[in-house]
């Protein structure tokens, strides 16, 4: 029997992702190549949510078989996963197509297993679900599907109520949002050129929240230029840095280019510099490559560790983003939630600590200072700058923004300004 292409994509996405490390949208871009839309929007959403939603989807499956997730070959278990996942999770989808292309999937050595659980599952699963809460940390982890120590660092530093929010959010289709460059066009050609409805950005001339899904990277108006898929938390960092045309602006751990292409369109392209660093030569490429397509003329681009990158002379603006565990973009990115760790975030603040006090030092009297990280971690965010604060009195923090995703409708973010005192005070 044949299965579904959507499915059968789906299927190996899955497989990829949890048997060979792969990143679930790099893979599903790979896999989906030769779908027609229809199925590329439907192998999205089984792939996503049964990424997403693996948590959930194991403690169903142990409920309803004496065989152990960890017990079950990963072919088969991908394909019950992915069974389950349209039966309990996914709207729309008839139950025997559900079953028998997954069965199918698990052919030869799992279709008897797959087929005996999918179909219990058909009469069980939905009161399974009805049963769990989440009024602990581990409740809420196996009901949102998020690793207990997330669910319990966002319950330690956010609180009960907000925690089981940003959870509940994290299953949810991310904002769909671009930034229109103004070095191209304007956000009114933009709109008359889009295949779906979009709405005004509040405080945000330049962005436009989409009415659905858009593959902004393969439309005409990114090749031109005219646009950056970019959520409102990302172009929001720019605003806080608030560059003015003729200033010397360092932007560390620049790539991949959404944030400094904002920052030159805030400076009108070609007025001012930014000095672009970016570790790796084969990023620092396609940094250029952005910046030459978004008409960023102004950026010069460097080579260089941002932590021990030695700057020329002093700026009137450094923008340091430097790399974080993301915990604040679980909702586009599937898998992440798997991949970090506690452990993790605790090296990663590290780096940050030094990559924050290398950018400091480049700042002029007078200047600003702008950190940000895309995540809801607080040793990543307060931590960082107040770690700095403690050893650079000549800086004060000016404004400091949390954004949550299920309160804000973007991607969490952290971001702080600070200000370094001008050398007459």
């Amino acid at each position: 029997m044949r299965v579904a292409p959507a499915r059968a994509c789906a299927y190996r996405v899955v497989r990829r992702v949890f048997e060979q490390g792969a990143y679930a949208d790099r893979a599903l871009h790979a896999e989906s190549a030769t779908l027609v839309e229809r199925d590329r929007r439907l192998a999205m959403a089984l792939t996503y949510g049964t990424v997403q939603r693996r948590a959930t989807l194991d403690y169903v499956a142990g409920r309803l078989s004496s065989r152990p997730p960890e017990e079950i070959d990963p072919p088969v278990l991908a394909a019950l996963r992915l069974g389950l996942f349209q039966l309990l999770l996914l709207k729309g989808v008839a139950d025997h197509a559900a079953v028998n292309d997954s069965v199918e999937l698990a052919k030869p050595a799992g279709a008897s297993f797959v087929n005996a659980v999918l179909r219990r599952a058909a009469r069980e699963g939905h009161a399974i679900l009805d049963e769990l809460d989440d009024e602990t940390p581990a409740h809420a982890a196996i009901l949102h599907s998020i690793p207990v120590w997330i669910a319990e660092l966002w319950w330690e530093q956010l609180g009960p109520e907000q925690a089981r929010a940003l959870m509940r959010r994290c299953n949810e289709p991310a904002e769909s949002a671009i930034r229109v460059n103004a070095l191209v066009s304007t956000t009114e050609q933009v709109k008359g050129e889009l295949p779906l409805t979009s709405y005004p950005a509040p405080g945000l001339p330049e962005g436009l929240v989409l009415d659905g899904a858009f593959d902004a990277h393969g439309s005409v108006l990114s090749e031109r230029g005219a646009i950056m898929p970019q959520s409102r938390g990302s172009m929001l960092v720019a605003r806080m840095l608030d560059p003015q045309a003729g200033e010397r602006v360092l932007d560390l751990c620049a790539a991949p280019g959404a944030k400094t292409t904002h920052v030159s369109a805030l400076m009108m392209g070609d007025e001012g510099e930014i000095v672009a660093v970016e570790r790796h030569p084969g990023r620092a490429k396609s940094l250029a490559a952005t910046c030459a397509r978004m008409h960023a003329d102004n950026v010069r681009i460097e080579v260089g560790d941002a932590a021990t990158y030695g700057a020329q002379g002093r700026f009137d603006r450094v923008l340091v983003d430097p790399p974080c565990s993301g915990l604040g973009t679980l909702q586009a990115r599937p898998d992440l939630r798997w991949r970090a760790s506690s452990e993790a975030i605790e090296r990663v603040a590290t780096l940050q600590r030094r990559v924050l006090a290398n950018g400091a030092a480049a700042v002029r009297p007078g200047g600003t200072l702008v950190y940000s990280v895309c995540t809801i971690s607080r040793v990543e965010s307060s931590d960082v700058v107040e770690a700095l604060l403690r050893t650079d009195p000549s800086l004060e923090l000016e404004e400091e923004v949390q954004l949550l995703p299920h309160r804000d409708g973007t991607d969490g973010f952290f971001i702080a300004r600070l200000r370094r005192y001008p050398k007459t005070q």
